[in-house]
């Protein structure tokens, strides 16, 4: 059974940090990208970012570049996101989804890493509030 666990959200004050977790299982890593979307309340689900497993290529949007940093646990099957200089409109319910791309040609995170179309599996979400 196929299996994405966040976890690490939260309250903090803006300007803090926090740092989520994705915790796959069920299915072969390497084989995947792990993308992180997040939605606030009445606004459309987001591409975040994305990390392809088996080279490790990433992309971010630009909302969130230079403050957000995924990264990866092999031996874990995990995928972090660290969030920091976080912003009251970081607000939203953040979600990580996997989407296999062994059969992608190019460079899947650049470009297709933020559509969720292409995502297979979905986690439950984490809760992450910024307070001014």
């Amino acid at each position: 059974e196929v299996q994405l666990v966040e976890s690490g959200g939260g309250l903090v004050q803006a300007g803090g940090s926090l740092r989520l977790s994705c915790a796959a299982s069920g299915f072969t890593f390497d084989d995947y990208a792990i993308g992180w979307f997040r939605q606030a309340p009445g606004k459309e689900r987001e591409g975040v970012s994305c990390l392809k497993i088996s080279d490790g290529s990433t992309h971010y949007a630009d909302s969130v570049k230079g403050r957000f940093t995924i990264s990866r646990d092999n031996a874990k099957n995990t995928v972090y996101l660290q969030l920091n200089s976080l912003k009251p409109e970081d607000t939203a319910v953040y979600y990580c989804a996997a989407a296999s791309v062994s059969a992608y040609f190019g460079s899947f995170c650049q470009t297709s890493g933020g559509v969720s179309e292409w995502y297979d599996y979905w986690g439950q979400g984490t809760q992450v509030t910024v307070s001014s």
